[in-house]
């Protein structure tokens, strides 16, 4: 089941933003406006993390977390425009998990989530046996067979066929592909997604020309195929 996200900041564009992105990214993502709002939406959806904005009307992210520390013990990562050492401490000490400063890339965010998520143990661990169109990778013992041959892969090879098969038909953008695999994009290096394709499509693939597991969305990325 999806992590539950809720997005809490006064700027619709960052709402939108966030959570087109975060469910992307397989995360289900609820928003709201202001704090008072959030308490209501939290009391009802009961998230897994909150990404919350501190300077906000109504009710703002300090006052939300002072009521709603009483309630959860949810993960809270604090979304501040604001550079001042005290505000990242009183947020922390108030009961704030982490803080991310604007503006921030979405794949720092995505990290800090995860990272957060982990540490308090809500982060699901991946199958270690996955199968897919007649492909089935095992993590634990690093093997792959495709209908039934085995196929030797090397680590970048086999990383990148298990996040591929761990959501059959989902698009990845070369950036995606790549943070996942080493931590960050670099422009200059998104190619390197290609030449790891190409190596796999001729270890798997029946005609690689004409792939039938590893499908090129063009102008996007890469999928593998749904079945």
């Amino acid at each position: 089941m999806a992590h539950t996200i809720l997005v809490v900041d006064d700027n619709a564009s960052v709402r939108v933003l966030l959570m087109e992105y975060l469910a992307e990214q397989g995360y289900r993502v609820v928003t709201a406006p202001d704090g008072r709002q959030a308490l209501f939406v939290a009391r009802q959806e009961h998230p897994d993390l909150i990404l919350l904005d501190i300077m906000m009307p109504e009710m703002g992210g300090f006052d939300f977390i002072r009521v709603y520390r009483r309630e959860a013990d949810v993960p809270i990562i604090l979304l501040t425009a604001k550079l001042e050492e005290t505000d990242k401490v009183v947020g922390l000490e108030l009961g704030a998990d982490d803080y991310v400063t604007k503006p921030f890339g979405m794949h720092e965010l995505v990290a800090r989530i995860r990272a957060v998520l982990r540490r308090v143990g809500k982060e699901t661990r991946p199958a270690d046996v996955v199968r897919a169109a007649g492909v089935v990778l095992d993590r634990s013992r690093r093997l792959v067979q495709v209908e039934g041959r085995s196929v030797n892969l090397t680590p970048s090879e086999f990383e990148l066929l298990a996040i591929l098969m761990a959501a059959p038909g989902r698009v990845f953008s070369r950036a995606d592909l790549l943070c996942q695999l080493q931590g960050y994009a670099m422009e200059g290096v998104k190619r390197t997604v290609d030449v790891h394709i190409r190596n796999l499509r001729a270890k798997i693939e029946p005609d690689p020309r004409h792939p039938k597991y590893v499908e090129t969305v063009f102008g996007v990325g890469y999928r593998f195929a749904s079945e």
